[in-house]
């Protein structure tokens, strides 16, 4: 067995915002128990930021870029010292990995990832990964780590992805807000109203929330894995989901779940640009499961080149599909709304009679 336990700031950090290490015993302690029983195991860890404040002497987390990636240098050592001290009472040894969407999005790049990964497994290493906040710019950031967790589980192919949370699952409502709020213990799919539930919000050191949390489950989900997200300060938590215990809030994986391959191009590739599509084209796409032609597209948006994944947005403004297309946006507006016959007359060449084939195109909707 293989799983994914990602851990966000607000658990590492006491109410200053200083890295509780008692929590990072703890935490330690059951991940090497459970690893003692030969489960694999891969920690997608916040924290680097946090752990930076307290060297630096600031009372609050940066909001300038510069001043945060340079508390993240600071930090992700200790971070990382501090989780090495305490697997170490364990015997457990540890792996550092850094990433940025770049690393992902690059198929040899991620497939190199993997491979590492992998690698560590074998030789009975616990990989620790963290977005590598000291050069990642919001063009290459992930967001959160929360949506790194999602990537990760379906990079390493896991079992389990457990995010662990400040409260114990998703609520009706905000339970720190509304005594009435009621904890959802079981999701079948994903809906508007659901996501609604789970607004963005953002504290002092992490960021995400639970709306986060959701829209990462809802991406590992659809790689087949079932996701849990849990209350992460109760000891034991993570040892009674590999139990099939009812704990927290159960995500429900897909019957029919995507390909490593259309995964990377939903989640992992980073969108150059925008087709906007007609009704046949979204029928096309949708219901008959055909590739995007010339003749379906009305307006295209974005500077990008072939290989490049786009959006395929339709009439109504909405994000359906998402693909590597077989020609640049440059040649795309000169063929756009022509049939795949005249592609040849037009540019003198022809790669492909689809702009984006529907191997190369994973539908989101």
């Amino acid at each position: 067995m293989r799983i994914v336990v990602k851990v966000g700031s607000n658990l590492l950090t006491d109410k200053a915002g200083r890295i509780n290490q008692k929590r990072i015993s703890s935490l330690t302690r059951e991940i090497s128990e459970l690893h003692n029983k030969a489960i694999e195991i891969v920690m997608v860890s916040s924290g680097a930021i946090a752990s930076g404040l307290k060297k630096l002497g600031l009372k609050s987390k940066p909001k300038e870029i510069r001043k945060k990636q340079a508390t993240a240098a600071v930090g992700q050592p200790l971070l990382m010292w501090m989780y090495e001290k305490y697997f170490l009472k364990f015997k457990k040894h540890i792996a550092q990995i850094l990433l940025t969407r770049d690393d992902l999005s690059d198929r040899v790049r991620y497939v190199n990832a993997k491979n590492t990964i992998f690698t560590l497994l074998e030789m009975g290493i616990i990989p620790i990964i963290n977005e590598n906040d000291t050069v990642a710019t919001d063009e290459i950031k992930f967001g959160d780590n929360d949506q790194l967790a999602a990537l990760v589980s379906g990079l390493v192919e896991a079992n389990h992805l457990i995010i662990l949370s400040d409260v114990a699952g998703l609520y009706t409502s905000d339970p720190k807000k509304d005594p009435n709020a009621r904890l959802i213990k079981h999701v079948k799919e994903f809906s508007k109203e659901l996501t609604e539930i789970a607004k963005p919000t953002s504290t002092g050191y992490g960021t995400g929330g639970m709306y986060s949390k959701v829209i990462a489950a809802k991406k590992a989900t659809s790689f087949g894995i079932p996701v849990h997200i849990v209350g992460g300060r109760k000891y034991g938590n993570i040892k009674a989901v590999i139990e099939g215990k009812q704990v927290g809030t159960f995500f429900e994986p897909v019957k029919e779940k995507v390909t490593s391959r259309k995964g990377w191009i939903a989640y992992a590739t980073r969108s150059k640009g925008n087709l906007y599509i007609d009704e046949g084209a979204v029928k096309a796409l949708l219901k008959n499961g055909k590739s995007l032609l010339p003749s379906g597209i009305k307006k295209v948006e974005g500077d990008f080149d072939v290989g490049d994944a786009v959006y395929c947005i339709d009439e109504k403004g909405e994000k359906i599909a998402k693909g590597l297309v077989n020609y640049s946006s440059c040649e795309i507006k000169l063929i756009k709304g022509k049939k795949s016959s005249e592609i040849d007359k037009i540019l003198g060449y022809k790669y492909s009679d689809e702009v984006i084939h529907r191997d190369n195109l994973v539908i989101l909707v």
